[in-house]
């Protein structure tokens, strides 16, 4: 009884991790009506680092690293905090916050293509289906999206989005090559403070804190959120959550990710919901599980199969 209770605790983790992540994006758009990127960013990662510190210090968890591991870490925060949060910042500027959500579940095949290469996996028939799958789900949602977009045959912001795809994957696959043995607490940390020591010097340029002081309550709202359950909570929730549970079971909460963006940007932003986008994100999560090699793991967590015939 104790250890199901532990599980489904887990579980809980997992789902407000991924809840939390897929609001970002809703939170990110209706902030950047006000602020630059750069802006946003300093505020974001300054909000998440002071919260994370605090929460340190709280927890007594030591701050001091040991030294072969801060090249590591800066390369780290750079591709995963600083070229990551900037491009997709820059891609909500054009594009629904609803349609980044299903783009970003793509990222999956880019580590899938990734890891064949560098870390020596076998690309089969499956994967190599699925990844066609998924690939024809992007292409759907862009074409949805693009339609309404007279200034360029392909929308730019659809672009930075996919790359941002691409640059989690080189991220996540130069994370597991590293294996820092670090507390995942005192990693996301310096991982928000490397993005706000980075952003900060173009906010300075830009001299985006004139605008700090016309921000609304609603907009603070947005950026206490990106920053405290975004940057802090949900990365310490998703540690909590592989604890106890295997990575390819947390895993398969990713897939709620695009759904808790629709949801919230649907009532936050009345974005409209677009079927053949809707259409698009469902065909490119398919494509992910079955290039992930996830497909059996999937049918095994449905409801229906802990069912009694």
């Amino acid at each position: 009884m104790i250890a199901s209770k532990v599980k489904v605790a887990a579980s809980l983790y997992a789902i407000m991790s991924i809840s939390f992540w897929g609001i970002s994006f809703v939170s990110t758009k209706a902030v950047l009506d006000k602020l630059d990127p750069y802006t946003l960013l300093v505020l974001r990662f300054g909000i998440g680092a002071l919260f994370l510190l605090i929460l340190l210090v709280f927890k007594r968890y030591p701050l001091n690293i040991p030294f072969k591991y801060i090249p590591h870490l800066i390369v780290l925060g750079i591709l995963g905090v600083f070229i990551h949060q900037v491009i997709q910042a820059t891609a909500l500027l054009t594009i629904n916050a609803s349609a980044a959500g299903w783009i970003i579940s793509f990222s999956p095949v880019f580590t899938v293509i990734l890891s064949v290469f560098f870390l020596y996996e076998k690309m089969t028939l499956l994967k190599a289906s699925g990844i066609i799958v998924a690939v024809i789900g992007v292409l759907l949602v862009t074409s949805s999206g693009n339609q309404h977009s007279l200034q360029l045959p392909i929308n730019i912001g659809y672009l930075l989005m996919i790359l941002s795809t691409l640059n989690w994957a080189i991220y996540s696959v130069l994370l597991k090559k590293l294996d820092i043995q670090l507390p995942s607490l005192v990693v996301t940390f310096y991982m928000c403070l490397i993005g706000f020591t980075l952003t900060t010097p173009f906010l300075i340029r830009s001299k985006g804190w004139k605008i700090i002081p016309f921000l609304t309550s609603v907009e603070w709202a947005h950026l206490l959120f990106l920053g405290v359950f975004v940057s802090g909570v949900a990365y310490w929730y998703w540690a909590k959550a592989l604890e106890v549970l295997e990575a390819s079971q947390v895993s398969m909460f990713l897939y709620l990710e695009p759904v808790a963006t629709l949801v919230t940007a649907v009532l936050l932003l009345r974005e409209k919901i677009i079927p053949v986008s809707i259409v698009g994100g469902v065909i490119i999560i398919v494509g992910v599980i079955v290039a992930n090699g996830r497909l059996l793991t999937f049918l095994r967590y449905l409801p229906w199969r802990n069912k009694k015939l």
